[in-house]
């Protein structure tokens, strides 16, 4: 598999679960804007062969290079940035939570996931759009696990894949600032995360992003219990040069953080949503 491949593999699975994200890319197309994927960003568990070390090879195997750490205290997340082979591919994100850190409850749930997963699921790379690996928990273990984790609970039922992509903001001409490219998503009737501000970062960080609320998805747990629940999303990054005059490369973890809430269920209510 081609790492072209690999991405339209992923980008397929992605709008499926997020339909918002066709309807941005093809608005962003017909205004005439060239769209390149700064980044796509992975969530995992940091247990069993799913574990950011297990699914790590996968990338490395296509030419990425693992280019620096990032630590989430309050969430519970460690990540690691990865540089691709060439300029022309996305960056990769790839987080994973610290079961650790959750009560003996939690962890007892999360664990009985991971026990379900067949090993010659994760020996490809498919496995990054692979989805659950396990049957659906319960709404109920779902309810437990979001009181500790909104990561935890998103991962239980919506499984491995892409929970975002992100538009490069500096590719584009028209909509040049990311207060621009964000007036054009609203217009579209779609909301945006204002969790730490409608932009996270600034120029002297190098570094601006903006996302949306996630899509949502109907899905039935474990008893047929049917529930709406917060799938993926899209992001926009600009990206500004440092004093050596080279492009920034890496994440701001303290944007990074608020990125996330784009799938909080909690988030979305506050945001009306």
């Amino acid at each position: 598999m081609t790492n072209q491949e690999f991405f339209a593999q992923l980008w397929d699975d992605y709008v499926a679960m997020t339909p918002q994200a066709q309807r941005i890319h093809d608005a962003f197309l017909a205004d005439g804007e060239t769209i390149i994927n700064d980044h796509v960003a992975f969530r995992t568990f940091d247990r069993g062969p799913i574990r950011l070390e297990a699914l790590e090879p996968h990338l490395l195997a296509m030419g990425y290079t693992r280019f620096a750490p990032y630590e989430f205290a309050a969430k519970k997340l460690r990540a690691f940035g990865y540089l691709p082979p060439s300029d022309d591919q996305p960056r990769v994100f790839l987080s994973e939570l610290k079961c650790d850190e959750l009560s003996t409850q939690a962890q007892a749930s999360i664990d009985a996931l991971i026990e379900q997963i067949a090993p010659q699921h994760v020996a490809s790379p498919e496995v990054l759009w692979a989805g659950r690996l396990w049957a659906a928990p319960s709404f109920e273990t779902y309810q437990q696990l979001m009181a500790e984790s909104e990561y935890a609970a998103w991962l239980s039922i919506i499984g491995l894949r892409a929970n975002h992509f992100t538009i490069s903001v500096n590719r584009f001409t028209q909509y040049d600032t990311l207060e621009k490219v964000l007036a054009k998503v609203e217009d579209l009737g779609i909301g945006i995360n204002d969790a730490g501000g409608r932009i996270k970062g600034s120029p002297e960080v190098l570094l601006e992003q903006g996302s949306t609320l996630a899509d949502r998805q109907p899905f039935t747990f474990a008893g047929g219990q049917t529930e709406e629940i917060p799938t993926c999303y899209y992001e926009f990054a600009k990206r500004y040069h440092d004093d050596d005059g080279q492009l920034y490369q890496g994440f701001v973890a303290a944007s990074a953080d608020k990125i996330f809430e784009s799938t909080d269920v909690r988030g979305e209510r506050s945001a009306g949503r």
